[in-house]
């Protein structure tokens, strides 16, 4: 308890101690660039210079200030605007009535350490309160900066913690628009994510799929670069190298054009701030290094300084988004002589400047900008700082109540969170008609022009607008370029950058190993496939009746493939079966003619007639295995051809067994003629032809042959053929051919010696081995032969077969009649041998 009071005690002494302790300033102050007293004091950071020279620091002296150096016009220019916006404000007497506006601008000459040092001024100020007590108070409402990125971090960074608003007119890292890190930071520029994703759209935009991505190593360079990096990949997009650098860094500087050089990406997207681009341009021109198309950002695209001769020869061309162009009404009458005439410092005593005077020496390069540019240049980040100080000026409109004829509580204390919260609320329109307003992130709606690098006709130089980018506009509508009015880099009239030449129809992509995804092979599609459009990834597969043409790139339906009358060998077989008829008609005619005959009587002329109507049958039925396949084709000619082969060998095996029975009916005793007559003759013959026709009635009522399309053998051509149906009763009709056939062969073997001048039996059995020779062989033909020829092969067995029955039992004997007619004589036909 005591220690609890102890405690107490001694925090109240220390307050009291604090607040009893005067201010004092430790250090010599800075001082501002240019300053104005006013009821409310906005402050403003630009980096009016772009070179400081740092003092010594070897702790035998107090360090001396920095000195800067080069003047930046462009940065010169929005310490101006700031400066005119302020001064019309204060002429409204409706946004402000009877309260002024002054500033306080300080220059950090570039420098990240002056920053620190012109914001720590900013913070602090220069007024105390009352009997130089600190009152806690904030000396400003806002602050006008900074241009950089990284600058801008540090600024935020620095006067976050307090809540002081930062309103800057150039700074687009994307970082910035975190609000958990930088709460009361606003901008009147759009968040780079935006412009990192515009440059995504043009590089797509113009099918460039292989680019080179250079940045500067800072906040600005680093998240920009990261934020396209990661959308071209989303997109398809490859990069082929990403290097950055420094300012400071000349060998990292050096890399990055060497790089440049070796690479094979002709488009270069540049994520580089506008001190760097500098640097970079300067190498460029050195080396001589041009041709590639360059893709800038805001920061640098429209840098006036970047376009000359020497620069134009590695750049010319380049495309890139810039800020919207808008004059600010007034500011060029203001600068050009109100400013130059009466606020120069070397042009009066008095000015609008700090408290310490300067030497007219340190502006010698304002006076050389003055004598050179007569004209106001092109106003793009300036008008952001004039939308930022009526933006400030709005929300301070709204603190203190203004009203337009009662004017403002000027007597109100205004915290910083207060100030955060009223920017959040600002809406208001500019006198050029360009609607403020902060999204969630603090930022601005985003509005690019695309410019184009060129050379007019009397050879100075331009940067011509050939589009726009809105990011307010559906996805499809916010890139709208004039492509006719591009000059290209190089003269050229089209620039391609790919890795690997787009894939045409009929190939496909096929990913280079260990390379990114735009670098491929194109690899022509497999038989059968097609792909029908370009860059294609996969090939389709054709459907089951169709296949790819030559080209790769359609489907088209497969050629239809069997045995027709059109074609040679459809001809040729179709002559030869013809042939085979007219040869069997002729040998029928003239056996008729010689029916009377010995030779004809003694060979049995019914079977012999039979015969040779059978084998007329088995010539006709080769022709039904021609042409286009049909249901009743394909159950015809494997019925007809059974049928007719077991007629043929039925009267074939009639005509042995006849000759066997006659030389056993010569046999004394023999009475065996009388069961093998004429009528039983042709009762075998109709039997052995039944069951056959039984067979084959089976075979199609359990499962006939049909026409099927045979897409397996080849894979490009659909085989008409006729599928069997039932194999096993495919294999009977030809397995009961086959058993007769070989009866047949057995029976006239035996036969063959038997003592006759004519004896039929050996031309039967020469006959049969003909017949089994074929159909024997015809068996692995019929199986290895593909789609067509596996008809022909049957057809060309059943002709072979023919013709050799033809002239094996029937050549002999017209020989004879023809050409031997002494020996067609009874007592010829029945001599016998001795030995007989």
């Amino acid at each position: 308890m005591f220690l609890f009071l102890y405690t107490l005690l001694l925090f109240h002494q220390l307050h009291a101690k604090v607040e009893n302790t005067p201010c004092q300033t430790l250090g010599d102050p800075k001082y501002p660039l240019f300053s104005k007293d006013g009821d409310v004091t906005i402050g403003g950071i630009f980096p009016v210079h772009r070179k400081e020279t740092l003092p010594s620091f070897e702790f035998t002296q107090k360090p001396q200030l920095l000195l800067c150096s080069s003047v930046n016009l462009r940065n010169f220019l929005l310490a101006q605007v700031m400066i005119f916006t302020i001064d019309e404000i204060n002429r409204n007497e409706t946004l402000l009535p009877n309260v002024s506006i002054g500033y306080h601008i300080y220059d950090t000459c570039g420098s990240r350490l002056s920053t620190m040092s012109a914001t720590m001024g900013l913070m602090n100020g220069l007024d105390f309160g009352s009997g130089d007590r600190c009152n806690g108070q904030p000396p400003l409402p806002a602050i006008i900066g900074e241009t950089e990125s990284s600058a801008t971090v540090i600024l935020s960074r620095t006067t976050g913690p307090f809540k002081i608003p930062v309103i800057s007119p150039s700074a687009t890292c994307v970082c910035l628009s975190n609000r958990k890190d930088y709460p009361s930071f606003f901008r009147t520029i759009a968040s780079d994510y935006h412009q990192s994703s515009a440059l995504v759209n043009i590089v797509k935009h113009f099918g460039w799929s292989w680019v080179g991505a250079v940045n500067s190593d800072t906040d600005y360079g680093n998240n920009g670069m990261a934020v396209f990096l990661k959308i071209a990949q989303e997109e398809g997009i490859c990069v082929e190298y990403s290097v950055k650098f420094y300012r400071t860094e000349t060998e990292k500087l050096k890399k990055v054009v060497d790089t440049i050089k070796k690479g094979t990406a002709k488009v270069i997207v540049a994520f580089v701030s506008f001190v760097e681009m500098g640097l970079l341009i300067d190498q460029l021109s050195i080396q001589k290094i041009a041709g590639f198309q360059m893709i800038g950002v805001e920061s640098w695209i429209t840098t006036t300084n970047y376009i000359t001769p020497n620069s134009f020869h590695s750049l010319g061309g380049s495309l890139g988004f810039a800020v919207r162009k808008i004059n600010i009404e007034g500011f060029a009458d203001y600068l050009l002589k109100e400013f130059w005439d009466t606020a120069f410092p070397c042009s009066q005593s008095e000015g609008n400047f700090s408290q310490y005077a300067l030497s007219c020496s340190r502006y010698e390069e304002l006076l050389a900008l003055k004598k050179n540019n007569e004209n106001v240049p092109e106003l793009r980040y300036e008008y952001n700082v004039y939308k930022a100080v009526y933006a400030a000026a709005h929300a301070l409109h709204s603190l203190m109540k203004c009203k337009e004829k009662k004017g403002c509580e000027k007597n109100l204390t205004i915290q910083p969170w207060q100030m955060v919260e009223a920017m959040k609320k600002v809406n208001f329109t500019t006198k050029m008609g360009d609607h403020v307003w902060f999204d969630g992130s603090g930022g601005a709606v985003a509005q690019y022009e695309v410019v184009n690098w060129q050379q007019v006709s009397d050879g100075s130089f331009q940067f011509k607008s050939v589009g726009f980018y809105d990011a307010s506009l559906p996805p499809h509508q916010r890139l709208q370029l004039d492509t006719k009015n591009i000059i290209w880099a190089g003269g050229k009239l089209k620039v391609r950058s790919v890795c690997s030449e787009s894939c045409p129809p009929g190939t496909r992509k096929a990913a280079q190993k260990g390379r990114p995804v735009c670098c491929y092979d194109c690899i022509p599609c497999a038989e059968g496939e097609i792909s029908n459009e370009t860059d294609s990834i996969n090939c389709k597969e054709c459907p089951e009746e169709c296949w790819s043409n030559a080209e790769k790139n359609k489907c088209v339906l497969k050629t239809v493939e069997f045995l027709s009358f059109t074609e040679f060998m459809g001809i040729v077989l179709a002559f030869f079966s013809l042939f085979g008829v007219g040869i069997t008609a002729l040998v029928a005619i003239l056996f008729y003619n010689k029916k009377d005959t010995p030779i004809v009587k003694a060979n049995n002329s019914e079977l012999s007639f039979l015969l040779l109507f059978s084998l007329t049958l088995c010539f006709l039925c080769s022709l039904t295995f021609i042409g286009r396949p049909t249901e009743w084709s394909c159950m015809l000619r494997h019925t007809a051809f059974g049928i007719t082969f077991v007629l043929c060998i039925s009267c074939v095996l009639g005509k042995t067994i006849v000759v066997l029975m006659a030389f056993k009916a010569t046999l004394p005793g023999s009475n065996i003629m009388k069961w093998f007559g004429p009528k039983q003759q042709r009762l075998s013959v109709l039997t052995f032809t039944l069951i056959q026709v039984l067979i084959c009635v089976l075979w199609l009522i359990i499962s006939p042959p049909f026409p099927y399309k045979n897409m397996k053998y080849y894979k490009e051509k659909i085989i008409l053929e006729c599928s069997l149906g039932s194999i096993i009763g495919f294999w009977a009709v030809l397995g009961y051919i086959g058993l007769l056939a070989i009866l047949c062969f057995i029976l006239s073997f035996l036969a063959r010696k038997l003592p006759d001048n004519f004896n039929e039996a050996k031309f039967i059995t020469f006959s049969m081995l003909i017949f089994c020779a074929v159909w024997i062989a015809f068996i692995p033909a019929y199986v290895s032969s593909p789609g067509k020829f596996t008809v022909a092969v049957e057809i060309f067995a059943i002709l072979a077969s023919s013709f050799g029955l033809l002239f094996c039992i029937f050549v002999p004997k017209c020989y004879i009649i023809l050409l031997k007619p002494e020996q067609n004589t009874k007592q010829n036909m029945m001599g016998t041998s001795k030995s007989y």
